[in-house]
């Protein structure tokens, strides 16, 4: 084993993306942070022929007359130790002690007077740094550039060789530091990093402008840097005894031998099981290598849990919510500003779908938001955030309007508050599927940033209760799940022969789930218009926003919480 106190080696690339955006380098490198884009895809396909070939580099332990061999291997890996970096070399050129490390780049020969790019000089420059640290003798590097056929010689020279170790110790001091570095201030280098969807580079800068009363500036205006939706679809699998396999790149759903539908493992973005559903060692094995999560449910929506690859990288961020959530000032600070937003959201729904809003309901919803963004403790929040939720939930059958000319229509959605563990009507076995569906999502995204899903700020530690993901649900409930429920009933998406009725509660019936899951997706895949940064996004990108945004403030970018924007539809 290696000496533990050594410092970590830096990848050649990593030079390269320093010199190109310091925040993307400490993102990747320190936080651990990747997502493919067109850009990475097609950096691949580039590197593909070198990639695929022999990886072994040159035998510099060979005899003087094994040397004079021309040299031509490709991927090889090197490292130097002495100058602390360690590079995989796309192709290494050559005779005898002489190599030329070549690096394929995807895009076009720059027109400017080094006909390169000074982060790609650096990065052949730290190539050429490690063969000669490993006895070889370098005259120059070589840049080939894909898309324009292009080969352009770099020379290693001293003033390149001090930026480049000046590079190095730069990044090793930011690594450090554990302070992320600023966000490019409105940068065109932004708009094709694959990285800026996470980054969040004009809504962090937004948010650092905004004054302590919390009013938004006009300026700067805030890029919509992010896809509006993902281009990928949970897949849902609530056939009993249904086998989920794998056929190269595409997953195969079948049954008893008769295949029932298949997904694209590239346009799969999460794996949701309901029942009696068995996965081959295959498919999962390919889910895992491609982090996409696989969802556990009882037959009837309980949700059991999930399988997914390994945790996120980002140590940082869990300590830093750790250390929040054994802060009860801290913890407080951020639970007002969650269950506020929540309750404002309620009010909105109400306002918006009841045929006649309630003004004494109304009024009361805006005069307890206020109360919870000064409640003095945990339990006062609680108790505030209950009184809330039983004056919306009085309100509530108000909103439902049954589609005219159905049996009992009325009888069967009838509402006479929140009841739950079984739910005793079908309205609250809708809620009830909503929240979970909901729950998941947030739970999802959560791992995907790098949190602990089960240590939450308002919601506090309990075995299996994933308490973070119920904080994160809570100014969402309204506007996503409620809403949704609304919209089935009212739409006629599910009528009263999609539940059975029992003594110990009512459940939805398969094709009635089916069609509620259906109503959801599309709902988190519909658009809204972010109030703070005015583009327009899914509900499922405006999750994964928030949560980024929650991670950036509890690591200490975005002080005071005035900074952190609780999300209220208008």
């Amino acid at each position: 084993m290696g000496d533990p106190s050594a410092p970590d080696l830096i990848p050649a690339r990593m030079l390269n993306e320093f010199v190109y955006c310091p925040r993307l380098c400490y993102m990747e490198w320190v936080q651990g942070e990747f997502e493919e884009s067109a850009d990475t895809v097609a950096g691949k396909a580039a590197h593909g022929t070198v990639d695929s070939a022999s990886p072994r580099g040159p035998d510099l332990d060979a005899t003087e007359e094994e040397k004079l061999e021309t040299i031509h291997n490709r991927s090889v890996y090197l490292s130097s130790p002495e100058h602390g970096i360690i590079c995989k070399i796309d192709l290494v050129q050559g005779e005898g002690k002489e190599a030329v490390p070549v690096d394929y780049k995807k895009g076009q020969m720059p027109d400017n007077p080094d006909r390169s790019w000074e982060p790609d000089r650096v990065q052949v420059c730290a190539q050429a740094i490690v063969l000669q640290d490993n006895g070889c003798t370098v005259p120059h590097g070589v840049l080939y550039y894909v898309a324009s056929k292009t080969r352009v010689e770099v020379p290693i020279s001293p003033e390149l060789t001090q930026r480049t170790l000046q590079a190095v110790a730069d990044v090793r001091a930011m690594a450090a530091s554990g302070v992320i570095p600023p966000p490019l201030d409105g940068s065109r280098k932004c708009e094709g990093c694959s990285l800026s969807g996470i980054c969040l580079p004009d809504e962090i800068t937004l948010l650092k402008l905004v004054p302590e009363d919390g009013a938004a500036p006009q300026e700067p205006e805030v890029r919509r840097l992010i896809p509006a939706r993902h281009d990928s679809l949970p897949l849902y699998i609530q056939e009993q005894g249904a086998v989920l396999g794998r056929s190269h790149e595409v997953l195969t759903v079948s049954k008893g031998g008769t295949k029932l539908t298949e997904a694209r493992l590239v346009h799969t973005s999460q794996v949701c099981l309901m029942g009696s559903v068995q996965v081959t060692a295959q498919a999962m094995h390919e889910l895992l290598s491609r982090a996409i999560p696989v969802c556990h449910f009882s037959r009837g929506g309980w949700f059991h849990g999930m399988t997914r690859s390994h945790d996120h990288k980002n140590v940082e961020l869990r300590i830093a919510q750790y250390k929040t959530a054994s802060d009860a000032d801290a913890s407080l600070a951020l639970a007002r500003r969650l269950i506020a937003s929540k309750i404002r959201n309620c009010r909105t729904l109400l306002r918006r779908n009841h045929p006649e809003p309630p003004a004494n309901a109304l009024a009361l919803l805006g005069n307890i938001a206020e109360q919870a963004e000064c409640a003095s403790s945990a339990e006062t929040l609680l108790g505030v955030e209950g009184n809330a939720a039983n004056i919306y939930f009085q309100s509530f059958a108000g909103m439902l309007k049954p589609k005219e000319g159905r049996t009992d229509a009325g009888l069967m959605f009838d509402f006479n508050g929140r009841n739950r563990r079984p739910p005793r009507d079908a309205v609250n076995a809708l809620l009830s599927l909503a929240y979970t569906l909901l729950l998941k999502d947030c739970q999802i995204i959560l791992a995907a940033v790098g949190f602990d899903p089960y240590l939450g700020i308002f919601h506090r530690p309990k075995y299996g209760k994933p308490a973070l993901a119920l904080d994160v649900m809570e100014e969402f409930r309204p506007i996503v799940a409620d809403s949704v429920v609304l919209s089935a009933v009212n739409s006629g998406t599910v009528s009263p022969s999609d539940f059975r009725f029992t003594s110990e509660g009512v459940a939805l019936l398969p094709a009635g789930r089916k069609a509620f899951i259906a109503a959801y997706e599309r709902r988190m895949d519909s658009l809204v218009t972010h109030p703070v940064f005015g583009y327009r996004v899914s509900y499922r990108r405006i999750i994964e926003v928030q949560v980024r945004l929650l991670s950036r403030y509890l690591s200490g970018e975005l002080t005071p919480l005035s900074e952190f924007p609780g999300f209220m539809t208008r």
